[in-house]
């Protein structure tokens, strides 16, 4: 392992040696998600291929993200329906794999933002004004340039993704993309984490708490199971 970090790979040895157990624990997939991606995890990915992804965009991905791409596995088991491989990182909606992302430039947000569409005119009086500042808010609102500087790593699902942010004052952190639903751009809370949080605590924290769902469900019979519409 020359070159990597000792407390980096001391924590992916322990993410390897959670989610076997997880896996093992979970067989009937009773954790949110995991009857999409099963646990199973893509193929590892080669140093070579990460450096040309960074040389192409002219960025450094987190060491984090890399190294558990390089010694475990490229998208699958994860938060939520999973991680993103590689592949998919760069687009803005990861349902339908359409939009493109722009690492290159730098994540301009370090609080949460959002906006509200506060027209000029009332529909009722001006339907035609309402409507043209109606699209122009949604164009600058949903404008793939309000996430500059990040990559999509995980759906949360209802239009929501998780992102790692690669260029910025916010790098190395996990943000939320909740625009979809009128929720804005803002650091990720979902796993109950009251501060700003990198990749690998991120995903470890999920296995943590999958792995307390997951044994409670076994003792329960199932019983103890969130509802599909309860995340975390």
């Amino acid at each position: 392992m020359i070159g990597y970090n000792k407390i980096e790979m001391d924590q992916i040895s322990t993410i390897k040696n959670k989610l076997e157990r997880l896996k093992n624990l979970d067989k009937a997939f009773s954790v949110f998600g995991s009857s999409k991606h099963q646990y199973i995890l893509g193929s590892k990915v080669k140093s070579t291929s990460i450096k040309d992804f960074e040389k192409k965009y002219n960025i450094i991905l987190p060491s984090g993200f890399k190294t558990f791409l390089q010694e475990i596995g490229n998208g699958g088991a994860g938060p939520y329906y999973g991680l993103e491989p590689i592949e998919n990182i760069l687009f803005t909606d990861l349902d339908y794999k359409t939009g493109k992302l722009n690492p290159s430039e730098p994540f301009q947000f370090t609080q949460k933002w959002n906006m509200d569409f506060t027209p000029s005119v009332s529909e009722e009086k001006n339907q035609e004004k309402y409507e043209e500042e109606l699209e122009q808010f949604e164009q600058f609102y949903f404008s793939p340039r309000q996430m500059n500087g990040a990559i999509s790593i995980c759906n949360f699902g209802c239009g929501i993704s998780l992102n790692l942010i690669v260029n910025g004052e916010e790098y190395g952190n996990i943000w939320t993309d909740d625009r979809g639903n009128d929720g804005g751009i803002y650091p990720s809370i979902e796993l109950g984490n009251p501060n700003r949080i990198n990749f690998l605590e991120w995903y470890e924290l999920w296995l943590n708490q999958s792995i307390k769902k997951a044994y409670l469900n076994k003792l329960t019979n199932g019983a103890n199971s969130s509802p599909w519409w309860k995340f975390w």
